[in-house]
């Protein structure tokens, strides 16, 4: 349930009462300015029609100078609202301008996400050579080279080329950086190099396709439902910072055989990321307002989706090459 608080010129109230009445929303109240003429319309909405009611609100007020929508979250009602019976609309989705400013913080490139690359890539890097799986795991959680990618995919389901190419920008920044800082950091170390942490990321197999398919569908399905704490698994789960680092390190040590292992193993689960998060969101019904940004994104998305499919089966194909001709 959310509070969805219109601020805009008093004259839109009976539009924005209208809209409230059409929608069948559980409260509506308006609290006048005393200064100027605009008013502060809030209208307390059920889950299923939050998308419905702000899409409704924005065509109606889309040529209005001056309005504005805010989206409040709220932790109970009193007295509590019927449950919904026999509705199968809804589908527990948040609205898309909510996972917008959740998921685009992940697509900045910018000093925090710079010094948590640094941070992660030098904490995973020790954590392979010295065979210390709880290090690993530190690193895995630390790392934010999952929210890029997932925010590539939403970025794709809205047509929004903006995010996109900011989505990429990072996603490119933060991977180039890490196998840079671990290549650096393979000439410091001599030994370590066989350690089973580090072997374990060089060997690529189908289910580990399978498991990051899973889990990347997992980690956007938690984030539009709201349940981020699920986010953690996933970060282990699909880590895209080991098999980095790993390819960094063998390259340090030329190791090019194993090297390849790891690159073939991070792009798998690059690939089955994104692929699982393009079909999530499409099946929560994840896409733009307007008819025309629908037909943009329709379009883009048929494309998105064959072109992760052709290369996930491409990496299937590389991975059976890999084991029959290539790995030891």
């Amino acid at each position: 349930m959310r509070i969805i608080e219109v601020i805009g010129d008093c004259g839109h109230v009976d539009t924005i009462r209208g809209i409230a009445e059409q929608y069948e929303i559980m409260d509506c109240w308006v609290a006048r300015s005393e200064e100027d003429e605009r008013c502060s319309m809030r209208l307390l909405v059920r889950p299923e029609k939050q998308q419905a009611v702000i899409d409704a609100v924005q065509l109606a007020l889309t040529a209005v100078p001056g309005w504005r929508i805010i989206i409040y979250p709220i932790e109970g009602v009193l007295p509590r609202a019927e449950e919904i019976k026999g509705d199968k609309k809804y589908n527990g989705s948040r609205t898309r301008e909510e996972l917008y400013n959740e998921i685009e913080v992940g697509a900045r490139l910018d000093s925090n996400f710079i010094l948590l690359v640094i941070f992660s890539t030098i904490v995973v890097a020790i954590g392979l050579i010295e065979d210390n799986i709880a290090v690993v795991i530190g690193a895995m959680v630390i790392a934010p080279l999952l929210g890029p990618n997932i925010a590539f995919a939403f970025g794709a389901s809205l047509g929004d080329k903006v995010l996109i190419l900011q989505s990429l920008k990072t996603n490119f920044t933060g991977l180039l950086l890490a196998l840079a800082l671990s290549y650096a950091m393979g000439f410091l170390w001599a030994d370590g190099m066989d350690s089973q942490e580090l072997l374990a990321r060089t060997n690529v197999t189908i289910p580990a396709m399978v498991l990051a398919l899973v889990a990347g569908a997992a980690g956007v399905l938690s984030m539009t439902t709201g349940i981020s704490s699920t986010l953690v698994g996933v970060m282990v789960a699909v880590a895209l910072l080991p098999p980095t680092a790993t390819v960094g390190l063998m390259l340090a040590h030329g190791n090019y055989k194993l090297a390849l292992g790891a690159a073939l193993l991070l792009a798998v689960n690059l690939v089955s990321v994104n692929l699982a998060a393009k079909l999530v969101l499409l099946f929560k019904g994840v896409k733009p307002r307007t008819w025309l940004d629908k037909q943009k994104a329709r379009q883009s998305m048929v494309i998105y989706i064959i072109v992760w499919v052709i290369s996930l089966v491409v990496l299937a194909g590389s991975m059976q090459a890999y084991h029959s001709y290539i790995q030891p």
